[in-house]
């Protein structure tokens, strides 16, 4: 059972008096806590600090926590350069980054992001496919990739990442498409679900899929992204970073968004239930709208962290 934290990368969750440099301390904090692992998030439209240097700077600063994305969208940067980038990053590690990827979503969470890297909207969910085979491919020596929009005749020697089949790459999405997709092509599946049920469905439909492609259970890492914050009567705090982060009242949230909120007990009941839907990495996104409160966030949940592994009494 693991249970890793995404570092506040934005702006809006490190405040106007917050200073970004913290984030490293943040992060080597958070694994001398027993965090397990260590997860940023993507974006184009928000200040933030950028996700992949984020976890440049993590490399040589932790000594065992995994380094994840949650989730990198490919389609911001060019496919060879970002095969290039993640291998540079799991030499630096030791071989402990994880990739979780995402195509991003309708609307204003999505499109604009395609407009600002000028790629087609069209697709995007082939194109996502393909570019991590692409990365699979560079990683394993090929010198030409050939598929239905990336194509490429001659392929330069690649940076090798510091395991020989590369990162896990993770899928972040829950439609019945991506469900398909998880358990044909991708080594994990962190969604977030609203509702525990959807987690179970879920992931039976993952399994059946890997299933039915030969592959094994064990080989797709069932993740979970949940929104937390541990306190008395939090539903006030969590509005706040509901409508700061999202631009939505936490009644609209809840209800395409895994969010947990109140005592460590009701803490614990809630994350348990995903955890009995088959959830074994739990990646918390802590509720909280400046350092200070995302160091407090951060403590809470560490003291919660043995009840938390203490959840995963039976394997699925």
């Amino acid at each position: 059972m693991d249970i890793g934290v995404l570092l506040p990368t934005g702006k809006a969750q490190w405040g106007a008096d917050g200073d970004p440099r913290d984030l490293v301390a943040f992060g080597i904090e958070a694994e001398r806590s027993g965090f397990s692992s260590l997860f940023v998030n993507d974006s184009l439209i928000s200040p933030r600090i950028e996700a992949l240097t984020m976890l440049a700077a993590l490399a040589p600063a932790t000594e065992r926590v995994t380094l994840g994305t949650g989730a990198l969208l490919p389609f911001l940067r060019r496919p060879v350069q970002v095969a290039q980038s993640l291998a540079s990053i799991d030499l630096l590690s030791g071989g402990r980054l994880a990739v979780a990827v995402g195509a991003g979503f309708p609307g204003r969470f999505g499109r604009p992001f395609y407009t600002l890297s000028e790629v087609p909207w069209a697709h995007r969910f082939a194109r996502l496919d393909e570019t991590v085979a692409l990365w699979r491919a560079l990683w394993a020596g090929a010198t030409s990739f050939h598929g239905e929009i990336l194509r490429y005749d001659d392929l330069p020697a690649a940076t090798r990442p510091y395991r020989a089949d590369g990162p896990p790459i993770w899928l972040g999405g829950a439609t019945p498409a991506a469900l398909d997709r998880t358990g044909r092509l991708y080594d994990g599946w962190l969604p977030y679900p609203p509702a525990p049920s959807d987690y179970a469905s879920g992931l039976l439909s993952v399994r059946k899929a890997a299933a039915d492609s030969g592959r094994l259970a064990e080989q797709i890492t069932p993740a979970l992204f949940v929104s937390v914050r541990v306190g008395e009567s939090p539903r006030g705090s969590l509005d706040d970073y509901a409508r700061a982060n999202y631009g939505m009242p936490l009644a609209e949230l809840e209800k395409i968004q895994a969010v947990v909120g109140g005592s460590a007990e009701q803490i614990l009941d809630g994350l348990g239930r995903y955890v009995a839907a088959g959830a074994r990495h739990l990646v918390i996104r802590l509720a909280a709208l400046d350092l200070r409160s995302q160091h407090d966030q951060l403590d809470r949940i560490a003291a919660l962290i043995p009840d938390l592994q203490a959840l995963d009494t039976t394997p699925l």
